[in-house]
């Protein structure tokens, strides 16, 4: 790469558990020869998708390209964590020749995009394009409203009426910021599903772009990098419910950690995740727990009330600690039900 040329980014955003720490160990495992340097940024304090993405380092993104802002979401810290982690990958010795932004599931894209004209970054990278991730299977089921159809109706009979959730704001902020929308999970939606999901993303969406079908995050990368969008100059068409504000918040939605002491049965500890996610709407569950007399740690990957869980790798000389982040709207997470439920 000449050494006068902007380093291209790609943001790759998406509502929680849409697949893209899914969709980056894709592009590592087959980056076709580009250098890859990936931000990921947890909402959250412990670093699970980090971890993931570290365990398919390779030459083209080594583990030390890998870098992880664990503390809040990359939209509000921009001037305390994002410049400088891109300073200083920029000053790597071997500088990446594409970068890879993975926002946590709350995040808005457009604040992020805007930082791209800080002084002292803004001459060295570009955002080379938006990707949006949408969950088929759950955006097919209406799930950022309790009653789609009927808020649509409401919203297009008087337009001064907003009965959006917060969820759909998100989805519609990622989704109008978007160069490029991938439908994941597109083996668990169906052709029915998918085309309700089309159709939903469509109606949202402020401009016709393209709207691509994932599982298990494969896709050519050169589908989806190199699109030379320089984002960061087209802000103003890409609407933001947030536009005019200076910042915004994340009071809508709580976190908690939990510690997790070994568990004996793994069915167990599904059917609790599931019983939380039906009684307190828990958004997203995700972590490590040991299992008693298995050497391997288990990978709990929630969305909802649909569990994946895996074993992903030895234990080997780390301590057996196992930790699982919660996600919910803040008005509906009882952090003390969900410590008793899963024996935390």
């Amino acid at each position: 790469m000449n050494d006068l040329a902007k380093i291209p980014v790609t943001v790759i955003t998406g509502f929680l558990g849409s697949g893209k720490t899914t969709l980056i160990r894709h592009l590592i495992t087959h980056s076709k020869g580009r250098r890859l340097a990936v931000l990921v940024n947890e909402f959250g304090t412990v670093g699970v998708d980090g971890d993931i993405l570290k365990s398919c380092a390779d030459d083209n993104c080594p583990a030390e390209n890998i870098v992880e802002l664990a503390n809040g979401c990359i939209c509000c810290t921009v001037a305390d964590d994002f410049i400088p982690t891109i300073e200083a990958l920029m000053a790597m010795p071997v500088r990446p020749d594409h970068i890879l932004i993975e926002t946590s599931g709350l995040a808005l894209p457009k604040p992020l995009l805007k930082a791209f004209d800080w002084p002292g970054i803004r001459s060295k990278i570009t955002v080379d394009g938006v990707i949006a991730l949408a969950d088929a299977e759950a955006v097919a089921a209406g799930r950022f409203a309790a009653d789609v159809a009927a808020v649509d109706a409401q919203r297009l009979a008087d337009e001064s009426i907003n009965h959006e959730t917060p969820l759909s704001e998100v989805f519609e902020d990622q989704i109008s910021c978007a160069d490029i929308i991938l439908m994941s999970k597109a083996d668990l939606a169906g052709p029915e599903g998918l085309a309700a999901a089309r159709k939903m993303i469509e109606a949202e969406s402020p401009r016709k772009i393209p709207i691509l079908e994932m599982t298990e995050g494969v896709i050519d990368p050169n589908v989806i990098l190199g699109l030379n969008a320089a984002a960061e100059d087209d802000l103003a068409a890409r609407p933001s419910h947030h536009d005019g504000s200076d910042d915004h918040e994340h009071d809508d939605f709580e976190t908690i950690v939990l510690p997790m002491p070994e568990v004996d049965d793994v069915d167990a500890l599904i059917a609790a995740i599931e019983r939380l996610a039906n009684e307190q709407h828990i958004l997203r569950v995700k972590g490590y727990v040991a299992v008693t007399g298995k050497p391997m740690r288990l990978l709990v990957q929630a969305v909802g009330a649909r569990v994946r869980h895996q074993f992903d790798r030895p234990w080997g000389g780390d301590a057996r600690r196992g930790n699982l982040v919660v996600i919910a709207e803040h008005d509906h997470i009882d952090s003390a039900k969900i410590r008793s439920v899963l024996g935390a």
